[in-house]
């Protein structure tokens, strides 16, 4: 590895780290007209319930209502609903096709998609701390409205516009290491208030190192299963070039495990917070919202239903949604491909949706029991919520993803180098 790869390399993890930084200083910078010791009180009487599960996704910038307070949220359900219109919407599936210049425009329709929920959903945050009593009472409505909006609005496209920075002159996906540098923030209280808890009694010690073990055993099962591939293989027709007759070749078609990555659990985890905000919409004056709200705390028996139903659901239209057998069948065939014993066409498209059925089945399967296995401890155990399987998760892939992208920056710079020295002409 030479010098130059290496510096070039640091100052992509410097501009990441850089990057950090600063999102962790706007997770401190509060929305104005917020009376701490009111918004502190709601928090510590909101303890385990799902409102304590968007604050770890935020960074802990919504328990101190920063300009942060909606995270990249907004950002990734708008890149959601893109991607679910760009496989349904003619217009947008043209777009596709066209290559950098078509995704360009896509992505500008994500922007735009970005600002019009953030607005939403920082006016609907404005409501809320109103009829909260979280503001301060000689802040008129009005102006307190206007300035929350236009902080929470600014803060979740500057967030927006880091994310891609990182994308673009650091490593990984940025949005992604947003949200795992949020997750992560909250693990060293966490770990302390657990620790507390041991000392003072209150947390059996042989209990806090069982919980330590199952945390490992988990993050093993999440790496292996992430890892894990089911791979169809595929043969090529002899060809003809020129005089040469070109030998069949054999290949495969690799699928992952879990098809659908984390999406359907924050999919999941989205829908379960919508009756908590027609409650903060509503009040108390609403006796059916109210117990809906207790009964879909996590832990609760219609929480773990719903939250299964909804996890498995959403992996199969998803990838309903996402991925098409029939276009990946006339690929092959169009490249003069096939599966050993499988006819081109048709029967290639139904056996990969059989395959894909599958694995769903159990990538579904697994994804819930990631994310419910830690409710366990919750419940019975009293830890803290950041050891929530949808956490652990997004932390481990994103991990896996950030070292991947490292990986293959190296072996691209050592190949780069290698011709280099070779002195061969490459464009």
């Amino acid at each position: 590895m030479s010098d130059s790869s290496m510096s070039d390399l640091w100052r992509r993890i410097r501009f990441v780290i850089l990057a950090i930084v600063i999102y962790r200083i706007g997770t401190h910078i509060p929305i104005p007209g917020i009376d701490p010791q009111r918004l502190e009180e709601l928090f510590l009487q909101n303890q385990g319930t799902i409102l304590e599960m968007f604050n770890l996704f935020s960074g802990g910038a919504l328990e101190r209502m920063s300009i942060f307070a909606l995270n990249v949220i907004p950002y990734i359900s708008s890149a959601i609903i893109m991607q679910l219109f760009s496989n349904s919407i003619p217009y947008l599936q043209e777009l596709k096709k066209d290559g950098q210049a078509g995704r360009n425009l896509i992505t500008q329709y994500t922007r735009y998609g970005t600002v019009f929920l953030a607005i939403i959903q920082s006016s609907a945050l404005a409501f809320t701390l109103n009829a909260s009593g979280l503001k301060y009472i000689d802040i008129p409505f009005s102006a307190f409205y206007i300035s929350s909006v236009a902080s929470v609005v600014a803060g979740t496209v500057f967030l927006m516009w880091l994310g891609e920075q990182v994308s673009e002159r650091g490593i990984g996906n940025g949005i992604s290491i947003i949200i795992a540098i949020s997750i992560l923030s909250g693990m060293p209280g966490a770990i302390g208030q657990a620790l507390e808890q041991a000392r003072v009694g209150d947390l059996n010690i042989l209990l806090l190192i069982a919980i330590g073990v199952l945390a490992m055993a988990v993050i093993a099962i999440v790496v292996f299963i992430e890892r894990g591939q089911r791979r169809i293989t595929v043969n090529y027709a002899q060809r003809q070039q020129g005089r040469k007759l070109m030998q069949a070749q054999a290949s495969h078609l690799p699928f992952k495990v879990n098809m659908a990555g984390v999406i359907p659990a924050i999919f999941a985890s989205t829908f379960l917070l919508f009756p908590q905000s027609l409650t903060q919409w509503f009040g108390d004056g609403s006796g059916f919202l109210q117990s809906l709200t207790l009964a879909l705390n996590p832990g609760q028996p219609l929480y773990i239903l719903v939250f299964s139903t909804l996890i498995i659901s959403f992996c199969f239209i998803w990838l309903a949604l996402t991925f098409n057998t029939r276009e990946v069948a006339d690929n092959l065939k169009r490249s003069g491909a096939y599966i050993p014993g499988i006819r081109p066409g048709q029967q290639t498209s139904q056996y990969i949706d059989s395959v894909l059925a599958r694995l769903t089945v159990f990538g579904s399967i697994y994804l819930t029991l990631i994310c419910l296995l830690p409710l366990a401890l919750i419940n019975f155990a009293g830890v803290s919520f950041y050891l929530g399987g949808t956490s652990i998760l997004i932390i481990v892939v994103v991990l896996m993803d950030f070292m991947a992208q490292v990986q293959s920056y190296l072996m691209s710079s050592q190949y780069s180098n290698l011709l280099k020295k070779s002195k061969f002409k490459y464009i």
